[in-house]
């Protein structure tokens, strides 16, 4: 049998004995606690599948409602409807497709106006000695234009009256690209209107966006009311505000993401119901809407998210600023010869960087 050892502490006069182990009985378990959790997490549970949707239900939780349980709860993730299944099937396929191969690349350019172009003289300029390099394309609303260059003769398409800020716009813009996108040659596709003209010579935009891998869309949040507050919750479940996108209409668009625009009619028909001039009680203009929120659902890393057409808004009014004659320096209009070719230079007083037109 064992003796319990005994300790000594301190000097060797003092003694003290430690007893040995003794046996304890088990703890007892907290029942209660071991309920609670389990209640707890089965209520968060609960309430993550099955979020409450009336104002009482929420204030059980929290006199905040609501937003303090959906805070720190990962979203839910809903299931896609039918049209966004076969939306994203498209998309997927066209995006995966190869490029057409073409032996002569051109750039559509895509004039969308109410008549005349009254800067078409200058556009002769740009385009001359570059024949086989551009075909033009023109949607004109109202009545037939007059024109002064042979690059514009015969190539009106089939028009529609279009309405500033209607969703005719959009329509128009659509009906350009499937004219265009007709001749397998054209690669890059251009918007551009009546008082539209170029900055660079044509060697300087050819180069320019045949080789740039995307497409050059405006596109940013807004959250002021001419932004976000222009969205309308009936453009659940596929457009979510989150995704709601603005921009600047004038867009260059590489050959698949025309295709996609051809291809969508889901995102097309919620924008064509919803988003409308005092649709709601809300001005939404469509075509500042339409292809920014678009490509950032389908393609978001395939957009620039800007544009390389100049557009001044710094006036605040509804229309971007004009620019007069005091605006243009006396070489803007100069055409000079170089390596045997004509140049064109269009220079304004003020820094345009990266852009390649002015609207």
């Amino acid at each position: 049998m064992k003796v319990a050892k005994e300790w000594r502490l301190g000097s060797m006069g003092d003694t003290k004995i430690l007893p040995g182990s003794r046996h304890r009985s088990p703890l007892k378990r907290p029942i209660w606690i071991i309920l609670m959790v389990s209640f707890v997490s089965l209520f968060l549970v609960c309430a993550y599948i099955y979020p409450p949707n009336s104002d009482v239900a929420c204030y059980v939780f929290s006199s905040r409602g609501c937003k303090v349980l959906t805070d720190w709860l990962p979203p839910p993730k809903r299931e896609l409807t039918d049209e966004e299944i076969i939306s994203r099937v498209v998309v997927r396929d066209i995006l995966d497709t190869p490029p057409v191969e073409s032996k002569n690349p051109k750039i559509a350019f895509m004039f969308l106006t109410p008549g005349s172009l009254p800067f078409e003289k200058l556009w002769d300029m740009f385009f001359r000695g570059n024949e086989g390099r551009f075909s033009v394309y023109i949607h004109a609303s109202k009545e037939k234009p007059v024109h002064v260059s042979p690059y514009f003769l015969n190539w009106e398409i089939h028009s529609s009256p279009v309405t500033w800020g209607a969703f005719s716009m959009v329509d128009a813009e659509r009906r350009l690209l499937a004219y265009a996108l007709k001749d397998l040659d054209n690669q890059h596709f251009v918007l551009l209107s009546d008082s539209c003209i170029p900055l660079h010579n044509f060697d300087y935009v050819y180069n320019y966006l045949m080789h740039a891998n995307m497409s050059f869309i405006n596109c940013f949040v807004d959250p002021g009311p001419h932004g976000n507050g222009r969205y309308s919750t009936r453009m659940l479940p596929e457009v979510e505000e989150k995704d709601f996108r603005k921009g600047a209409q004038w867009f260059t668009m590489r050959r698949q993401h025309a295709l996609l625009v051809m291809a969508d009619s889901l995102y097309y028909s919620r924008f064509r119901d919803y988003c409308r001039p005092f649709a709601d009680g809300k001005n939404c203009i469509a075509d500042e809407h339409y292809l920014p929120t678009f490509f950032n659902l389908v393609d978001p890393g395939g957009i620039a998210n800007w544009s390389v057409t100049h557009v001044d808004w710094s006036e605040r009014k509804w229309h971007p600023k004009s620019y007069r004659a005091q605006d243009v320096t006396e070489i803007a209009f100069s055409l000079n010869l170089w390596n045997g070719h004509m140049k064109l230079e269009v220079i304004f007083n003020g820094n345009f960087g990266q852009y390649s037109f002015s609207c």
